[in-house]
């Protein structure tokens, strides 16, 4: 996969690329909003449950927000790995910084757990 996703990040160039990340960043982002709001609406609550009988009265596949975010995360990976690739950063550097992010966030979250509690005595 590798050697492919080098290819078409080389083939249309990194700035190309970068712009075109962009749009599925976006596409990903409109596809949880549409599954959240798809999720809140009350009327869609009631259709999400008839749903798979509609479906099958209209001779059409059960509406599938989750498949649509799956895809769009698929797309940006994609495109994150073709930077990743074409920088030479490894698999292993990506992980331990998102590890380092991760322990920093809960730090954050754990801090502010405490700073609730001391504002509640």
């Amino acid at each position: 996969m590798k050697k492919d996703l080098l290819k078409i990040i080389n083939h249309y160039g990194l700035n190309e690329q970068l712009k075109y990340m962009q749009s599925e960043v976006y596409e990903l982002n409109e596809a949880v909003i549409r599954h959240q709001e798809h999720l809140r609406n009350p009327i869609d609550i009631i259709l999400n449950t008839m749903e798979p009988l509609l479906a099958v009265v209209g001779n059409r596949k059960p509406d599938d927000t989750l498949k649509d975010i799956k895809g769009e995360i698929a797309d940006v990976m994609v495109m994150l790995k073709q930077i990743q690739y074409n920088f030479n950063i490894s698999d292993i550097e990506i992980v331990n910084i998102m590890k380092h992010k991760i322990d920093r966030q809960l730090d954050r979250i754990k801090n502010e757990s405490e700073a609730k509690t001391n504002e509640n005595v």
